[in-house]
């Protein structure tokens, strides 16, 4: 240990420090400057960049040994205040930049050092700048933080005043506008604690807790021997599946009677088998993370190595062991069958084609890893802060197998960086609960990015087989699909996601008949959970891709093509369900587009080189805002004193909960003189607030912003006069008139698709995107970069303008990604952010465009649809299509590596 001075935030320190220690770890530990964030912690992400004697640093990979005596040191908490924001921070809240928020301060101070030495950057200079300083956001898309770096340049040069930028509401609705989020201040200032951040702040008798997990996907475990680990420094106890008072499961809630699994299959700790590389074996408590870690180690597990089938087709081989005994590998299946049988009329068409696909198990590389904890509140109850998408859901999954009584067991989510879907499955939840009952103690649990890599769920691969038939005009007449979801060892939701390709494949076009098998298949790679789209990439993948491929044997535009086949009013178009549309809008969207189709056309043609050959690709997506059926939510409305709460359990992952729900009740609010600041939330407790079911599918949006909204009509109902005035607080009590009201919506215009034939009417609501990316392909390396991005949208009445614009930006450029560079297939290899082919800022084009198109919905609160997985339902066929108009080279396998791609261009050569 020695003793160091340094100058922190304009504040001389003197700090007793051990020097192998990293710059992030005293920041954080010591000084509790928690505005600088561990995410990747190898020097990856930027997410801890801050600034050392005038240079961006990055300190999760700075040892003190390497920071001078007397170093000037700034950290966000140091740059600006809520009552005295920097332009940088003032800007970054205007463009919407602070999403989840996670990255936020390590962006900002690394834009403030560049500001500081060029205040007139270019754009490409912003960007070359982040990218040089390793600067990660997976929420944005980068272009509104360039934004937001141009705006605060600005500022500085005395341009314009920082006043000016943001929003004000003037006591106007605040409705389709770009009014801050309510979290925005405290994101962009650092003051806005994650569930690390909170841990640290823990009482002195919290215990830290590591995970002792697999390191092979498959074996049936002969024994666990904790003793020499029980012998390590700190250790007060190690838990193991014998200490689980409960059934030591989590249920997948089996969606559908047909699942041939019973639900139980997923341990909270494993006891006769490992199914997964990373599954948990035991639990260690320590009174540090360092002593559980270091003791983890210890814990010897005795293991039969099984076979491990980490892809569907292995699984499904003649010769494969169930593994899960008595439940056979492929476990669900689901047939689309709408209109005639397809065979004859195949043989009858003029034309079709038929072709494979595969989608890629995506990772949804989250730059805040998995984080928790838990401990026992004044009223005897187990209570779990994390990163929970789902609260209520959750507690129905962990209850029984946990060991306790439902009114026992709380669950909070934290403030949350980005989870993108994977939260909408427990990950750490039970296991802080059963520590927290074991050890009768508060406990915390941190993942680093391996973990957060290896262990959490990915988007489930799709195998998919597809074959179209048209007649001589182009007209398509039959759809027949046989699909594979390899969807992990753990059967929660994998039949809810089996019913996505029965619902999405082929969406968007007038297809009379159709014949389309969906089967799940249990593998022993990392578990599916829920991902941005949640089914659509894998059957857009397989439906746009064959489109391109109709209208190349056509001989005919692939544009005009999709526009004779999209959804047609005139036509009675029905969706692969066989239900109506909530509106027909593709056709306007489609003349939208064509001008700007045409002009790419020609912009692509002139680019091209010998070298480097430009192309043009198109795709639709559609998205359904739900969960399938009558789906529903709750939230309350209650009148107080200074103004009015709102309590709903809008789980917040970076989409904007809040500002959401703060919109739609002000949407009716405003109308008795409520400002937004007179607005307060309670969201997302399970003791606190009602359930609006989990923050998944895009149907928070719509299902928790009706029932906000009504919540909050109902309140004005009660407080109106019969002379048009409202009542007071005052007024109210004296009146004896209730303050608080519960509205409650449901879809009841939805049901059920049917489990024989995939028909019925699954949403309320849809999303509607077109995607028409420009590439360029080094014909030499066959590395492929996406040059411009223009994308039309209908998401109905948009409530947000940089909500939904960061959506959009966010999702598509994760779209990118998994077109183009991310994997999680070979676990030795794709185990870090980097390795994962995550994009930086310099993969995603700074030349997008987004064209709305506003088709007010039947059933959306304020005409709105959700806005979230609409932006990652189809760019990756776009940008395949593109390649292929830009080389002649057809690539269906995600993600198109350089090599993949050099190795397509060389076969087409070869021919």
């Amino acid at each position: 240990m020695v003793k160091k001075s340094l100058i922190i935030n304009g504040i001389q320190q003197t700090l007793i420090i051990d020097e192998n220690a990293s710059l992030a770890d005293v920041l954080r530990k010591q000084m509790l400057l928690t505005g600088c964030k561990i995410g990747c912690g190898i020097g990856q992400c930027g997410a801890c960049n801050i600034i050392l004697d005038g240079k961006v640093v990055r300190s999760c990979v700075m040892k003190m040994a390497r920071v001078p005596e007397d170093a000037v040191i700034m950290t966000i908490e140091g740059l600006g205040t809520p009552e005295n924001l920097h332009p940088l921070q003032l800007a970054w809240m205007t463009f919407g930049c602070a999403q989840c928020g996670f990255c936020s301060p390590g962006f900002i101070m690394t834009a403030k050092v560049l500001l500081e030495n060029n205040q007139s950057p270019t754009r490409e200079e912003v960007r070359d700048w982040f990218q040089k300083n390793r600067n990660l956001c997976r929420c944005t898309g980068y272009k509104p933080l360039i934004d937001a770096v141009m705006a605060a340049a600005k500022v500085m040069r005395g341009e314009i005043k920082k006043e000016d930028l943001l929003f004000k509401a003037n006591g106007e609705s605040i409705l389709g506008t770009s009014y801050a989020r309510p979290s925005a201040v405290a994101k962009v200032t650092g003051k806005w604690d994650f569930g690390a951040d909170e841990a640290l702040k823990m009482p002195e008798n919290t215990l830290r807790l590591a995970l002792v997990q697999a390191e092979v996907s498959h074996a049936n475990i002969k024994g666990i021997d904790t003793s020499e680990a029980e012998k390590m420094p700190g250790v007060e106890r190690i838990i193991t599946y014998k200490d689980v008072p409960g059934k030591n499961r989590i249920t997948g809630l089996i969606t559908f009677p047909t699942n041939k699994g019973d639900g139980w299959d997923r341990p909270i700790l494993c006891d006769e088998k490992v199914f997964q590389f990373g599954d948990a074996i035991a639990v260690v408590a320590a009174d540090t993370e360092e002593h559980a870690r270091e003791a983890a180690k210890k814990v010897k597990v005795d293991l039969e190595i099984l076979p491990a089938y980490m892809s569907a087709p292995e699984a499904m081989a003649e010769d494969a062991i169930e593994i899960h005994p008595g439940t056979p590998n492929v476990y669900f299946e689901i047939n689309t069958i709408k209109g005639e049988e397809t065979a004859p009329i195949m043989e009858k068409a003029k034309y079709t084609i038929e072709m494979d696909s595969y989608s890629s198990r995506q990772p949804h590389l989250n730059i805040e890893p998995d984080c928790g904890y838990a401990y026992i509140d004044n009223d005897g109850r187990i209570t779990i802060q994390s990163k929970s998408i789902g609260i209520h859901l959750h507690h129905a999954m962990i209850c029984a197998g946990i060991g306790i009584e439902p009114e026992k067991l709380r669950l909070i989510q934290n403030h949350t960086g980005g989870t993108f879907g994977y939260k909408f499955s427990p990950t750490t939840e039970a296991i802080l609960g059963v520590a927290a009952l074991v050890l009768q103690k508060p406990v915390s649990l941190v993942f680093d990015m391996y973990q957060n890599i290896t262990y959490t769920g990915k988007r489930s691969p799709g195998f998919m087989h597809i074959k179209l038939g048209a007649d001589e005009n182009g007209k398509l007449l039959a759809l027949e699909g046989d699909n594979y979801i390899d969807h992990g060892p753990y059967s929660e939701f994998g039949d809810l996601l089996t019913m996505r390709p029965a619902q999405f494949v082929g969406a968007g076009y007038d297809i009379k008949n159709i014949r389309n098998k969906s089967q799940t298949v249990c593998t022993n790679h990392a578990y599916g959970a829920a991902f941005r789209g949640y089914g659509s990439p894998q059957s857009f993948l397989s439906s746009e891709l064959a489109m391109d491929v109709l209208a190349e044997k056509i001989g005919m535009d692939p544009f005009e093509l999709r526009y004779k086949n999209i959804y047609k009013e005139e036509l009675g178009s029905t969706t692969p369900t066989g239900c109506k549309p909530d509106v027909y809008c593709l056709e306007s969207m489609f003349d939208t587009l064509r001008p700007k189709y045409e002009e790419a056309k020609k912009r692509v043609a002139a680019k091209s080189t010998d070298q480097v050959k430009c192309g043009v690709g198109i795709a639709l997506g559609i998205y359904g805002c739900g969960l399938d059926g009558a789906d529903s939510s709750e939230a309350w409305a209650e009148l107080t004193k200074d103004g009015v709460t709102i309590y709903n359990a809008w789980e917040d992952h970076g989409q904007g909960a809040d500002i959401g729900t703060l919109t739609m009740a002000h949407g009716i609010l405003v109308e008795a003189g409520f400002k937004p600041e007179q607005i307060k939330l309670i969201m997302n407790d399970t003791a606190r607030t009602p359930n609006s079911g989990p923050a998944g599918g895009s149907r928070s949006n719509v299902m928790t912003g009706n029932a906000t909204k009504l919540a909050a009509e109902m309140l004005l109902n009660a407080m109106k006069k019969g002379d048009g005035t409202y009542r007071t607080y005052d007024e109210m009590l004296a009146e004896n008139i209730p303050l608080k009201y519960d509205g409650k919506w449901v879809a009841t215009m939805c049901t059920d698709c049917s489990l024989e034939t995939a028909q019925g009417n699954p949403f309320s609501v849809y999303m509607y995107e077109l995607f028409m990316p420009e590439v360029s392909v080094n014909m030499e390396t066959g590395k492929v970069t996406v040059d411009k991005f223009t994308t039309v949208a209908d998401v109905g009445t948009i409530i947000n303008k940089t909500v939904v614009d960061g959506q959009i930006y966010g999702g598509i450029a994760q779209g990118i990604g998994l077109a183009l560079t991310e994997d999680f297939e070979d676990i030795s290899k794709h185990n870090t952010l980097a390795k994962c082919g995550i994009p930086y800022p310099k993969d995603i084009p700074d030349d997008f465009e987004i064209i709305y198109q506003v088709t007010p919905r039947p059933y959306g609160p304020y005409g709105a649809a959700g806005s979230g997985e609409g932006p990652l339902t189809a760019p990756h066929p776009a940008i395949l299509n593109a390649i292929f108009n830009a080389t002649g080279a057809r690539i269906t396998k995600i993600p198109a590596l350089p090599e993949v791609v050099k190795a397509a261009i060389e076969e087409l050569k070869s021919k």
